[in-house]
């Protein structure tokens, strides 16, 4: 079958082990289901993959891609969760030791079909599109789970979401501002404030810059760059609400402010099955319809992976196929 994988493990030119050719067709174990991929999203964990993080060597070639949506071999409109662990795990999935990410251990959604666990296949909410469905297993579920799970604000309250145009940071925005929050975004340029107002931000401002209040909530994706602005941007009692750290992750501690003032770090990874569900009926009650940068036939993988590498598309890149 038609594939998009990592050949081996490269961490100075990831993007010499991207391959778009032929793998076999995959097996499906009893208890798993085959989906035929519509759409798939690209993430950075892609990259990661492909530079060897995560991943052991002997489990090369890998078929890239964490999310996707697609259908069952009966026809059923599909959207996957791509977080996997012990079947008996009755707690918070992310809390399993033993969970892992589509194409950590089994071969990803860059392809004609995938093959996953039978719960790992939820339906597709009438009227979502794939390319919709494709973008909600990782960057929407873990703003979602950052919003309403992890971060204790109620409607009426204001967010500050740190970055304007990744793909958890527009998710943040669009869920934030249906759910009736006060939106407040930073961005590094004039396009990407904009943007923000365009997906629904109440107001921009760049990076670092002077806020006209308080915020009840933080939402931390950039990391070192960021990470005394948003400290400081918190009412007392406020809190921060963290899930990645690209410009760095030892930003100094601000403990005198956390301590002091009672502010909060809660970090936060990926979501549940249950939360993903929820996503679906909270996007396809709203209408929402999740940014898009860039969608590219499957066979065009290694533009939308140069994009991503470059930091030139906001929103979401969507493979199809």
């Amino acid at each position: 079958m038609f594939a998009v994988y990592a050949s081996e493990p490269n961490a100075d030119d990831p993007l010499a082990a991207l391959v778009v050719g032929e793998r076999p067709d995959p097996e499906v174990p009893e208890g798993w289901v085959r989906v035929k991929v519509e759409a798939a999203s690209l993430n950075m964990h892609d990259l990661w993959t492909l530079r060897g993080v995560g991943i052991k060597e002997d489990q090369f070639p890998m078929i890239l891609g964490c999310d996707g949506a697609g259908t069952l071999d009966d026809g059923t409109p599909v959207v996957l969760h791509s977080l996997m662990g012990d079947p008996d795990w009755k707690d918070d999935e992310t809390l399993d030791p033993q969970r892992k990410m589509l194409t950590e251990w089994a071969q990803g959604s860059f392809a004609d079909y995938v093959v996953v666990p039978k719960r790992n296949a939820l339906p597709r909410p009438e009227g979502m599109t794939a390319t919709a469905g494709a973008v909600m297993g990782t960057a929407w579920l873990t703003a979602y789970r950052m919003l309403f799970t992890k971060s204790g604000l109620r409607g009426g309250q204001t967010m500050l979401v740190q970055g304007a145009s990744g793909g958890v940071s527009t998710a943040l925005i669009q869920l934030g501002r249906a759910a009736g929050m006060q939106v407040w975004v930073t961005g590094r340029s004039d396009e990407k404030r904009e943007l923000a107002l365009r997906l629904g931000a109440h107001q921009v401002f760049e990076s670092n810059g002077k806020l006209p209040g308080k915020v009840q909530a933080v939402f931390e994706t950039v990391g070192e760059a960021t990470w005394k602005h948003s400290v400081r941007a918190l009412v007392p009692g406020g809190t921060i609400v963290c899930s990645g750290a690209t410009s760095g992750n030892q930003p100094p501690a601000e403990l005198a402010q956390m301590f002091f003032l009672q502010k909060n770090l809660v970090g936060s990874t990926m979501g549940t099955l249950s939360e993903l569900r929820d996503l679906l009926d909270f996007v396809a009650a709203t209408g929402i319809a999740p940014e898009i940068g860039q969608e590219l036939p499957m066979t065009d993988a290694e533009t939308g992976f140069r994009s991503m590498l470059d930091g030139v598309t906001a929103g979401k890149i969507v493979f199809t196929r």
